[in-house]
């Protein structure tokens, strides 16, 4: 029998051993092997781990086509294994891009580039051949604040100019990974190009990936692509070798036509980690419009009543406005069991009895550090000292972390070092974190993780959550009358902005669907699809309002919020029950008095302030909602929506 020729590649000492097909026999000139990649020449490319025939057609062809494009000098096929991760792990100690945690088990610390610490919406393009398939048109000379277009064309010129060598010195990662459970109906897969370690080993938390999937992917399901890069700046020279990237030229685009995901110039999670904001929400809710069903920024949870009763609730806020800490609630109320199933993302799907479902698409939870703390979220710490990568939070001398909500849980006698990596004494008034860092971390680690977290049919839902950070005005709790003014309240909804983007200041910001940023096509249509679910069944579940955040006169919280709002959740528990528990009021319905469980509450509720609806808050509301679908949605806002609007405004003028 003819032996394949080896190539011997030589790391750290170790021999690492690959044999290629006979067509990759011939030799460069410095000896380096000519490899074919897929029946094409690609010179001085050596397959550090995987091998190449194992890839399924189609993915060696998009393989194929970046390889040329990117000019890696190595290629890694990811398998997933502890034994892959542990040489990724290797590889970021030596680069200087993590450093270990020894206070915890098996923990690493990030610290991006300064320039590199966020979502960068305003870089963020769908790309479609007509601009109104991507944004309705904006009028009155506002400008577009409901996602970016750019023309096909312009996106082939982007990537080219970009992408043309920007992997030389690196490896490019191939890794395929599933969006939901492997094998899952409802589940997704990806293949993602990568030159950061980084990436890798946090796509590895965030979803399921390695060889399982890449065997989906042969026995014929498709799959999104997803390209990115670190970047290399226009100049060539990468200030910091530890984190690079080239945020001058970040750039973060879409093709739905191709259901496609390209990112350049950024390594932070939102932008590099393609399976979450990227292909999770803006690809996913193109094919759920196409396939009929929901991809949206919701967490799950279960929820268990005092009688063993257990309901599904779907949950949309915006970033950092307690998704993870509501999805991991320690309820207040005796009796209540609540259970995690996702903290940020659902899709949804209609079984063939009319019944919604969901699933979390994700594997991992990728939280906002600051504010996580044993009193507001004791789940969460115990979820996320161990396998877990954190990024951009202060560094204690003991070889843990600190972030702001930490300072009981840290000795006076620690010293700590900020995100930056410069010392941080209690008396600054800068943060010691960035207060958009995150932990990334294993969802199965969680211990209220839900039995069902993983079942394939997905979890059933009863009821769906819209809210936000209201300051002033919006009540605790309201209900929607029905599927039509639920859908309207998604629509309308308002939040004050956050650190997960690169918004300043606290400013009352329109965040329909908590998705503004995350629409992967024209929002005046995702209006008409959920509108059209209310044709998919007769048991639809019920919508409800929640906020938080409702301050007095004096700035103070109105509600305690966290375990507390358990107190919120039976209530709607009760409501999905039949309980005539409710009073009508121009916005929807409220908890009548003496309704809402206050048995045990340790602080003193106003619950009349809590509940009040000033007329002028609520008129000038109703202009700003106005004002904004005019202006933003124009000629593609539903008849059904400017109809909810309408009915608002005469309910409202009637307020004494």
């Amino acid at each position: 029998m003819k032996m394949k020729p080896l190539l011997v590649i030589l790391t750290k000492g170790n021999l690492i051993f690959h044999r290629f097909p006979t067509e990759f026999g011939a030799l460069t000139k410095n000896g380096r092997p000519k490899v074919s990649v897929f029946g094409k020449q690609i010179r001085g490319i050596g397959v550090v781990h995987g091998d190449l025939q194992d890839l399924p057609e189609k993915v060696k062809s998009y393989v194929e086509d970046n390889v040329k494009l990117c000019k890696p000098d190595k290629l890694h096929i990811c398998d997933g294994s502890d034994a892959e991760n542990q040489k990724l792990i290797n590889i970021m100690l030596e680069q200087g891009t993590i450093k270990p945690l020894p206070k915890y088990e098996n923990c690493w610390l990030a610290r991006t580039n300064p320039a590199d610490t966020a979502r960068v919406e305003s870089k963020t393009f769908i790309c479609t051949e007509k601009k109104s398939e991507t944004i309705p048109t904006p009028k009155n000379g506002a400008v577009g604040a409901l996602g970016n277009w750019m023309s096909p064309n312009d996106m082939d010129l982007v990537v080219k100019e970009r992408f043309n060598s920007c992997m030389t010195g690196r490896t490019m990662y191939i890794v395929p990974f599933s969006m939901g459970p492997i094998g899952s109906p409802l589940s997704k897969i990806g293949i993602e190009l990568t030159d950061s370690p980084y990436v890798v080993a946090s796509m590895r938390i965030m979803t399921r990936m390695g060889s399982k999937v890449m065997k989906q992917v042969k026995d014929g399901q498709a799959f999104v692509k997803c390209l990115h890069s670190v970047g290399t700046p226009s100049n060539g020279i990468v200030e910091d070798p530890s984190w690079p990237c080239d945020p001058q030229r970040t750039i973060i685009l879409h093709k739905p036509e191709n259901n496609e995901i390209v990112s350049y110039g950024s390594g932070y999670g939102g932008n590099s980690l393609l399976g979450k904001k990227c292909f999770a929400l803006r690809i996913g809710s193109t094919i759920a419009k196409k396939e009929g069903w929901l991809a949206e920024h919701m967490l799950i949870l279960g929820i268990t009543n005092p009688k063993g009763k257990k309901r599904y609730i779907a949950a949309a806020f915006p970033s950092a406005c307690g998704k993870t800490n509501l999805a991991m609630m320690t309820p207040s109320l005796p009796g209540y069991k609540v259970e995690c199933v996702g903290d940020d993302i659902a899709w949804m799907r209609f079984d063939k009895n009319g019944q919604l479902r969901a699933i979390n698409p994700e594997n991992g939870f990728f939280g906002v550090a600051p504010g996580t703390s044993r009193s507001s979220n004791p789940i969460a710490m115990d979820t996320i000292f161990r396998n877990t990568i954190f990024t951009n939070v202060a560094s204690t001398s003991d070889g843990g972390v600190y972030w702001e909500g930490m300072e009981k849980e840290i000795g006076s006698d620690v010293a700590i070092t900020d995100w930056r990596g410069n010392p941080w004494s209690r008396q600054k008034n800068i943060p010691a974190a960035h207060p958009n860092s995150r932990f990334c971390t294993p969802a199965e680690q969680c211990p209220i993780i839900d039995p069902a977290w993983e079942d394939p049919e997905g979890v059933p839902i009863s009821a769906i959550l819209f809210g936000g950070r209201r300051p002033a005005g919006v009540p605790l709790v309201y209900e929607a009358r029905d599927w039509k003014h639920g859908v309207f309240i998604g629509a309308s909804m308002r939040s004050e902005a956050t650190a997960a983007a690169e918004h300043k200041g606290k400013v009352i910001m329109h965040d329909p669907f908590a998705m503004r940023p995350f629409f992967g096509y024209n929002f005046g249509n995702y209006l008409d699809h959920w509108l059209s679910m209310e044709n998919k069944s007769s048991n639809l579940p019920k919508i409800f309002h929640v906020n938080w955040f409702r301050k007095d006169a004096n700035g103070k919280f109105l509600w305690p919020g966290f375990g507390e709002n358990s107190r919120v959740l039976d209530w709607i528990l009760r409501r999905l029950d039949g309980e005539n528990i409710a009073d009508e009021t121009p916005i929807g319905l409220i908890p009548k008095k003496n309704c809402l469980n206050l048995k045990g509450i340790e602080e003193n509720v106003n619950l009349d302030e809590l509940f009040s609806l000033p007329r002028d808050f609520w008129l000038q509301e109703v202009k700003e909602i106005e004002k904004y679908f005019n202006e933003q949605v124009g000629d593609d806002l539903p008849k059904e929506i400017s109809n909810q609007l309408d009915s608002l405004r005469k309910r409202i003028t009637k307020i004494n």
